[in-house]
């Protein structure tokens, strides 16, 4: 669990970097720095949810770990989704995207 833990969590914070590069590209850096980090942020919680969540089985086949991410990726990102007024639906897409590549990366190696 330990590792399983770790794992999320670093595979969300690296993630977050491509968001903060992302959202930065789309929206520009300056005078966002608040929000680029809340985005960097939600990946790091997202890895921390999706790296507790091990255990959970939401569906029984072998696609267990591709519906958990999905949905604990969209659970995750609907937040600063929703809390910054819909700013910027592409990095809410691309959170139920990192939420599945996290579980994945995370289930893999740990």
């Amino acid at each position: 669990m330990k590792r399983r833990l770790a794992i999320g969590i670093l595979t969300g914070a690296f993630l977050g970097i491509f968001c903060i590069v992302g959202v930065g590209l789309r929206i520009g850096f300056a005078g966002n720095e608040l929000f680029l980090f809340s985005m960097w942020y939600n990946r790091v919680v997202m890895g921390l949810v999706i790296g507790l969540a091990g255990g959970l089985q939401v569906v029984d086949s072998k696609y267990n770990v591709y519906v958990r991410g999905l949905l604990l990726g969209l659970v995750v990102s609907a937040a600063v989704t929703f809390t910054s007024e819909l700013r910027d639906l592409p990095s809410f897409a691309a959170g139920v995207a990192y939420g599945v590549i996290i579980d994945w990366v995370a289930t893999r190696y740990s």
